[in-house]
C-alpha cells in the first residue's frame, strides 16, 4: 500500500492510467471471488447428490492438477501425503529402506538396491519379488504404493517375504528403516590416468558439497582433467546450481539472473566464494535430458568460456520455481521467473504462456533465436537449450534391444547369471565370453518378445499409403515378396547386433554385483561422450581453439 500512495504522489501525470489500472485489478478479483463461490456452490451439490460416494480430498486434488497443468509442467500442487516426496526431492533425504520397487503386472520387483543403504544391509538382492509387507499379502491388495509401505520412521522395522531366484521357499526379511540419502553423485573416478570424471544426477542440497568432495579426491590422485557428467540430470535447487558453478568460477563472476511479475523477487546471483579451481581444462558432457539447474551451470561455463561442452542439446528449462506454504501443511511449488545467464540469455524453448487452440504448445521457432556472445566472443543463441561446442549423435537403440529391455529379458537373464556364478571379476574387466553369449541367445529361444525393424515399418509406411490411394492392387504382389525376404530372424538379428546387445547384457550383470557403480564403470569405453572429450583432452592446441572461437 506505501509504495501504491508513494506512486501516486510522484507520478501525477499518470494517474488516470493508474486509475484505469486498479479498476482492472479490482475488477480480476471480483472474478476469482466469483469464480470461487461458482466452485464451492458446485462442489456442494455434487458432494449431496452425485450418485455415489465421493472423495472430497482426491476430487479436489484431481481439478488443482487440472487446472495448474494448463499452465506449465512445473507449477505444482503438494497435498500433506504428498510433502515427503516433496522433502525427498529438495533435501534428497527420506525415511526408508534404500530400494526401487517397479510394481507390475501384479509383481513387486527390486530392481535397485542402494548403497550403504538398510535394504543392502540386510541383504535384500535385485529381482528379489515381494510378495507380503509386514504379513500384508500384497496379492490380495489394489490401489496402493508399495514405496509408501516401505517407507516410514527412522528406527522402525518392516519385514518382507520375497521370492528370490533358484529358491524354491519364500524368504523372510526383516530391515530397519533408517535415513536414506539419495546422492547427487552416484560415481565418481579416474577414467585415464590423468583424467577425473564426476557424473552429477541431481541438484538436491548437498549437491555443492559432494562434487567439492569429488574433485579434491580427484585432484589428489593427479587429475589434471575433469569430465563433468550433466546428462539426464533434470536439475533441481538454484543455489547449488550457483554453487557448483562457483567451484570453476572466480568470486564476484555473475552466474544467473532472474526475473518475473513480482520485481521485488529479480535478482543478480554472483558467485560468492574463491573458486577452488579456474584453470583445469573441463568437458561437460550433456544431452537433451539437461535441464534447468544442469543448464546453469553448463551455460556458465560455456559462456565464460570456461571449458568445452560435448554431447547434444540440452532440454530447454528457463524457469524458476518457488515453494509457497499453502494451509494444511499443504505446498505449491510456483513458476516464477526466467532466469539469464551471464551471455544474457534465457535457454527457455517452450512457450507455456501462448498455446495453439488445441491446446498445445511448441518450441521456439530458430527464426526467433537471438545472438548472444561469450566471454571470448564466441556467438551463441537464446530459446532452444545450450547447443554443445561439440555435437554427438544421440543414443539410439536397435528395435531388438529395446524389445529386450522392455520385456525384462536383461534383466531377468542377469539375475539368472547372478545365482549360477557367485563372483566375478571387477567391472573394468569383466566380459562375456562368446559361448556366453550364446548361452544368452539359447535361453531367450522360448521367451516371448518381438520387434519391428525400420524396414518393416518402412513397408507398413509404404501399404498404408497405397491403400490410402487406392493403388494398393498394383504393388501388392510386390510387397508381399518383399516381406517374405526382409521378415526378421530373432537369431540373425542376435549375431547382427551382437556388439550392442552383449555390451547391455554386461552392464545389467554388473549391476546385479556391483550396483550403480559397477554398471557405470562398464560403460565408459562405450560412451561416445566420454571418449571424445579423453581425445578432446589429448589435443590441448583444439580445446583452447574452440573456446577462442577458432575452431569447431
Amino acid at each position: 500500500m506505501k509504495k501504491y500512495l508513494r506512486s501516486l504522489l510522484f507520478a501525477t501525470p499518470v494517474v488516470a492510467g493508474l486509475a484505469f489500472v486498479s479498476f482492472k485489478q479490482d475488477d480480476r478479483l471480483f472474478e476469482i471471488a466469483r469464480n470461487l463461490d461458482i466452485y464451492a456452490t458446485l462442489f456442494k451439490e455434487l458432494n449431496a447428490y452425485y450418485v455415489d460416494e465421493i472423495n472430497p480430498n482426491q476430487l479436489i486434488k484431481t481439478s488443482i492438477d487440472g487446472m495448474l497443468r494448463s499452465l506449465d509442467p512445473y507449477t505444482v500442487y503438494y497435498a500433506e501425503d504428498d510433502i515427503e516426496d516433496y522433502m525427498t526431492m529438495t533435501t534428497g533425504k527420506y525415511n526408508g529402506i534404500g530400494a526401487m520397487v517397479n510394481s507390475a503386472d501384479g509383481k513387486h520387483t527390486v530392481m535397485m538396491v542402494y548403497e550403504d543403504t538398510p535394504a543392502q544391509k540386510a541383504g535384500l538382492q535385485l529381482g528379489d519379488e515381494i510378495t507380503k509387507i509386514n504379513g500384508i499379502d500384497l496379492s490380495t491388495r489394489e490401489d496402493f504404493d508399495t514405496g509408501k509401505l516401505l517407507k516410514g520412521q527412522t528406527q522402525t522395522s518392516v519385514t518382507l517375504t520375497i521370492q528370490r531366484y533358484g529358491i524354491p521357499k519364500p524368504i523372510e526379511v526383516t530391515i530397519n528403516r533408517d535415513i536414506v540419502k539419495v546422492t547427487n553423485v552416484p560415481y565418481y573416478g579416474m577414467i585415464s590416468e590423468d583424467v577425473g570424471y564426476i557424473d552429477l544426477k541431481d541438484f538436491t542440497a548437498t549437491a555443492s558439497r559432494e562434487v567439492k568432495t569429488a574433485f579434491l579426491e580427484l585432484k589428489g590422485k593427479g587429475m589434471k582433467h575433469l569430465v563433468l557428467d550433466l546428462r539426464d540430470n533434470p536439475g533441481g535447487l538454484l543455489n547449488m546450481a550457483i554453487e557448483i558453478s562457483n567451484i570453476f568460477i572466480p568470486k564476484g563472476e555473475e552466474v544467473v539472473t532472474t526475473k518475473g511479475k513480482v520485481k521485488e523477487w529479480n535478482k543478480a546471483y554472483t558467485a560468492y566464494n574463491p573458486a577452488l579451481d579456474i584453470e583445469i581444462p573441463i568437458a561437460v558432457l550433456t544431452n537433451g535430458r539437461s535441464a534447468s539447474a544442469a543448464e546453469i551451470v553448463s551455460g556458465v561455463i560455456q559462456d565464460y568460456d570456461r571449458g568445452v561442452l560435448i554431447g547434444q542439446r540440452t532440454y530447454g528449462k528457463g524457469l524458476v520455481q518457488t515453494t509457497r506454504d499453502l494451509s494444511y501443511n499443504t505446498k505449491m511449488k510456483i513458476t516464477t521467473a526466467k532466469y539469464y545467464i551471464p551471455s544474457g540469455r534465457c535457454i527457455q524453448a517452450i512457450d507455456y504462456a501462448h498455446r495453439n487452440e488445441d491446446g498445445s504448445v511448441g518450441k521456439l521457432p530458430d527464426s526467433l533465436m537471438t545472438a548472444f556472445k561469450t566471454r571470448n566472443g564466441r556467438v551463441v543463441y537464446d530459446g532452444g537449450g545450450i547447443l554443445p561446442d561439440i555435437l554427438t549423435e544421440k543414443e539410439t537403440y536397435s528395435p531388438l534391444a529395446l524389445s529386450l529391455a522392455r520385456n525384462r529379458l536383461f534383466f531377468d537373464y542377469a539375475m539368472k547369471y547372478h545365482f549360477e556364478h557367485k563372483t566375478i571379476k571387477p567391472a573394468k574387466e569383466f566380459h562375456l565370453t562368446d559361448a556366453e553369449y550364446s548361452d544368452f541367445a539359447k535361453w531367450l529361444s522360448n521367451k516371448e518378445y518381438d520387434y519391428t525393424t525400420q524396414v518393416e515399418r518402412d513397408l507398413n509406411d509404404l501399404e498404408a499409403s497405397a491403400k490410402k490411394e487406392k493403388s494398393i492392387d498394383v504393388i501388392q504382389d510386390q510387397l508381399k515378396g518383399l516381406r517374405s525376404k526382409l521378415a526378421h530372424s530373432k537369431d540373425n538379428d542376435l549375431q547382427l547386433s551382437k556388439t550392442e546387445i552383449k555390451m547391455i547384457l554386461e552392464e545389467e550383470i554388473l549391476k546385479h554385483y556391483y550396483l550403480e557403480k559397477g554398471m557405470r564403470e562398464a560403460s565408459f569405453n562405450d560412451d561416445p561422450e566420454v571418449k571424445e572429450a579423453i581425445k578432446l583432452f589429448k589435443d590441448n592446441a583444439r580445446y583452447h581453439e574452440i573456446l577462442k572461437g577458432t575452431k569447431k
